[in-house]
């Protein structure tokens, strides 16, 4: 873990140059904000509106947060929820959290040009369910229900392949119906405390269920919570910046709370800050979900700055490097049609 102290660049706003404005200590979590899977997904929105002009339809909110919606219909992204909303002459996008496998085969069917910006990582959880399947296991999927992840995955297989775990009384009652052998797969967006325990029932019940090969929570989603937690043991509060949609980000405010932190919160942005909350506060953590742009982290620190006196201390747990390729459709090369 390595800990650094921002610039007074990292963020700017009027500065009350009052000697009697009271000092706070902003632990700024990183990593945090937007992951490879959530990157990939917005790149695949503008890049398809820039191959084939607006509008372009997308299934589903491509990533739960309201900032990056509102962004995408200026540029010309028209948001829906069911293919039939869907024109046949204009491409449309898939979000991040995948679909069933009925909406692409429900799309073909139509001739629609299509784009699936389902996170690689997602997709993982997607082939590895099939294969257990194929396997002859039944399939037990940690996760929330009416997510539109869990949806997706649930999606790839038949009626009655899958069963939901969401609590640890579902993996306590959950009844094996015949001999038939059980596989695990996970939501990519868990707590990884919550689901480990969640694992340690079923595999107390069931010894000879199979897991992940890879753990299926994914990379962003386990490092934001370790940041979360290197730095709540120092904070009076803790600041978490993400949609109330937002799986990620809600669990980064219950790790937060479980690992000691007074006052953990979800806010969109500087908006719904609680100032009367923040006055009482010394030492802030701030930490954004794996959907929230920088600039809305951005945007609270100049808020912050602009009533305080402020340090900033970014906390790192790690470095992360990952990136997705984008769709072939929008790697291919044209060349003129004149000289084929």
């Amino acid at each position: 873990m390595s800990v650094s102290t921002l610039s007074e660049n990292a963020a700017s706003a009027p500065i009350n140059p009052s000697s009697e404005r009271a000092k706070k200590e902003i632990l700024l979590a990183a990593p945090r904000g937007f992951c490879a899977g959530v990157d990939r997904a917005i790149q695949i929105v503008e890049q398809s509106i820039s191959k084939f002009g607006a509008p372009v339809y997308v299934r589903h909110e491509i990533v739960h947060n309201r900032h990056v919606v509102e962004r995408l219909t200026k540029l010309g992204a028209i948001f829906v929820e069911e293919l039939d909303e869907c024109p046949d002459d204009r491409p449309v996008v898939f979000s991040a959290h995948g679909v069933p496998k009925s909406v692409p085969k429900a799309a073909q069917a139509r001739s629609l040009t299509f784009l699936d910006a389902t996170c690689p990582l997602v997709s993982k959880v997607h082939v590895e369910a099939e294969k257990h399947y194929r396997d002859g296991h039944h399939i037990l999927l940690i996760g929330h229900v009416g997510h539109p992840e869990v949806i997706g995955t649930m999606g790839q297989l038949e009626d009655g392949a899958i069963s939901l775990i969401e609590t640890e009384e579902d993996a306590m009652t959950f009844t094996r119906k015949d001999s038939q052998g059980l596989a695990l797969v996970t939501q990519t967006t868990l707590s990884v405390d919550d689901t480990s325990d969640l694992i340690a029932i079923l595999k107390s019940r069931f010894p000879d269920i199979v897991l992940p090969y890879k753990e299926d929570i994914c990379y962003a989603t386990t490092n934001r919570q370790q940041a979360v937690k290197a730095i709540a043991q120092r904070c009076d509060m803790l600041l978490v910046i993400g949609s109330k949609t937002s799986s990620n980000s809600k669990r980064l405010v219950e790790v937060g709370a479980k690992a000691g932190v007074a006052h953990s919160t979800l806010i969109s942005s500087a908006d719904n800050l609680d100032w009367d909350a923040i006055d009482k506060a010394k030492i802030i953590g701030l930490s954004a979900g794996a959907s929230a742009p920088e600039y809305l982290t951005d945007g609270v620190i100049a808020a912050l700055r602009s009533r305080y006196e402020i340090q900033v201390e970014e906390v790192e747990v790690t470095k992360e490097k990952v990136i997705f390729r984008l769709p072939r459709l929008l790697r291919e090369t044209h060349t003129d049609k004149a000289n084929p």
